[in-house]
C-alpha cells in the first residue's frame, strides 16, 4: 500500500512538472528512469527539512548545485558504498537540533505519545475553528476537503495530545467531593491519591516529549514549536498556582494573571506553525502578530462568556482573577480598560493586513461569534462583563447543594 501510494506521488509530480513546462510530454529526451529521477528529486525537495522553507532550499540548489561535478559523484559513491547505500537513503528526516531522535522500535510507553477518544471529541470544535479562521492566512480553502484532509492527521493528533494534558490539569484544579466542597487541592488527596500522582507526575516532568519526538521524527519540530509548548506547560503551572490561591485565600498578581491570559491560546500558534513547516512555507510574523492579539481578545470574551462556570469548576478566568486583586468593584472597570487597549493595537493590526484577508477575517469572527451564542465580544463591537461572584465559594455551594449532579466526578 505504501509502495503504491509512492507511485502516485511520483505520477502526480510528473503530471505537474508537465504542466509547469519543466518537461515536455512529446519529448524524447527523458525515459521513465530519468522521470523517476526527477519526480524523487522534486519530492525529496518539498519534504520538511528542519527550519528550511522552499525558497531557502531553492537558492541552496542555485548557489550549490553548479559546483558539483562528475569527480565528486564518483567519491561520494565509493564513500556510500563502503557504508551500505541502503543505510544512508533510508535514514530519514535530519535531525538540526542536535538531539537524538529515539528510534521508534525502541520507544518506551513514556516516550510513544498516545490519545484518548475524549480528547480527540474535545479538540475536534477547536480543529474546525483552526481550518476556518486560520487557513485564509495560508491562502487554503477551508471548504475544499482535500485542503483540510492532507494535513489533518498532524494537526489532530497534536490538538488532541494537548487536550489530553489539559483535561489532566483540569482533573488537579477541581475542588474536592468531600464534607467541606468549598475547599480546594492544589496536588494530591487521599481519594484517588495514585491517580492524582500520576496525573501530577505527567504534568511535571516534560508532558510534551512523546509529542516532540513525533514531530522531529517527522521533520516538523522547530524552536518555535518548542517554545510554544514551554508556553503552555507555563500556562498550566500558572493556572494551578492562581486557582490555588483564590481557594486559599492568597495573592495573585496582575503579571501572572497577564501572563497567563497571553499563554492561553498557545495550541492555536502551534497548529499554525505546524501548518506552514507542513507547507514548507516561512512564517509570516505579521500574520502571527495580528492572529496573537485577535486570541487575546478571543480568550477575554470566552472568559466572560464562561464566567460563572469557570468559577464552579476552579477554572483560570481573567475577570475572577481581577476581582481578586482590585476588588468586585473595581474589577469590571479594570478589565474594561485592558479590553480597550488590545481593541486598538488589533484595529491597527488589522489595517495592517492585506484588504481581503481583512474582509475575511472579519466576517468569520462574527460568524464565530454568533455561532458560539454569544452576544458580545471582540467583532461585534460590545462588551457584556457578567456580574462579579463576590463570595464564590457560597455560590459555588448554593449551586452544588441545589444540582447535585453537577459536583466534578472523577473518571477512572
Amino acid at each position: 500500500m505504501d509502495e503504491l501510494r509512492k507511485l502516485e506521488n511520483v505520477q502526480k509530480i510528473i503530471q505537474m512538472m508537465e504542466s509547469h513546462g519543466i518537461i515536455s510530454s512529446s519529448s524524447n529526451t527523458h525515459n521513465a528512469s530519468s522521470l523517476r529521477f526527477l519526480a524523487d528529486l522534486a519530492l525529496l525537495l518539498v519534504a520538511p527539512c528542519c527550519e528550511l522553507y522552499i525558497d531557502a532550499k531553492c537558492q541552496l540548489i542555485i548557489d550549490h548545485v553548479p559546483k558539483f561535478s562528475h569527480a565528486f559523484f564518483e567519491e561520494a559513491l565509493q564513500c556510500a558504498s563502503e557504508q551500505g547505500v541502503e543505510q544512508m537513503v533510508n535514514t530519514g528526516p535530519l535531525d538540526c537540533g542536535d538531539k537524538i531522535i529515539p528510534d521508534p522500535s525502541k520507544m518506551g510507553s513514556e516516550d510513544m505519545p498516545m490519545i484518548g477518544l475524549d480528547a480527540m471529541q474535545r479538540a475536534n470544535s477547536t480543529l474546525e475553528d483552526f481550518c476556518r479562521s486560520y487557513f485564509m492566512f495560508h491562502k487554503m480553502d477551508p471548504h475544499q476537503p482535500q485542503s483540510i484532509f492532507r494535513y489533518l492527521p498532524i494537526l489532530s493528533f497534536t490538538e488532541s495530545y494537548i487536550y489530553q494534558l489539559d483535561n489532566l490539569n483540569e482533573k488537579l484544579l477541581q475542588p474536592s467531593t468531600g464534607k467541606d466542597r468549598s475547599s480546594y487541592r492544589e496536588y494530591s488527596v487521599e481519594a484517588k491519591q495514585s491517580w492524582e500522582l500520576t496525573s501530577v507526575r505527567m504534568m511535571t516532568n516534560d508532558p510534551f516529549r512523546p509529542l516532540c519526538i513525533l514531530l522531529q521524527q517527522h521533520g516538523l519540530l522547530t524552536d518555535r514549536i518548542r517554545e510554544e509548548f514551554s508556553s503552555g506547560v507555563e500556562y498550566w503551572s500558572l493556572e494551578r498556582k492562581l486557582c490555588h490561591a483564590l481557594g486559599s485565600k492568597q495573592e495573585n498578581s496582575l503579571e501572572d494573571v497577564m501572563r497567563a491570559i497571553h499563554l492561553k491560546s498557545f495550541d492555536y500558534r502551534v497548529l499554525n506553525l505546524l501548518l506552514y513547516q507542513l507547507r514548507g512555507e516561512k512564517v509570516n510574523d505579521m500574520h502571527m502578530e495580528f492572529l496573537s492579539t485577535s486570541e487575546f481578545l478571543v480568550e477575554v470574551s470566552d472568559d466572560l462568556f464562561d464566567y460563572e462556570n469557570d468559577v464552579l469548576e476552579n477554572s483560570f478566568n481573567i475577570l475572577r482573577m481581577f476581582s481578586r486583586i482590585y476588588g468586585a468593584s473595581a474589577a469590571p472597570a479594570m478589565l474594561a480598560k485592558v479590553i480597550t487597549e488590545a481593541e486598538e493595537k488589533y484595529d491597527s493590526l488589522l489595517k495592517a493586513l492585506e484588504p481581503e484577508l481583512s474582509l475575511n477575517y472579519q466576517k468569520r469572527c462574527k460568524e464565530a461569534t454568533k455561532e458560539g451564542g454569544k452576544t458580545s465580544g471582540p467583532s461585534l463591537g460590545t462588551w457584556i462583563i457578567p456580574p462579579v461572584i463576590e463570595d464564590e465559594e457560597l455560590y459555588r455551594s448554593n449551586v452544588l447543594n441545589s444540582k447535585p449532579s453537577t459536583v466534578p466526578e472523577w473518571n477512572t
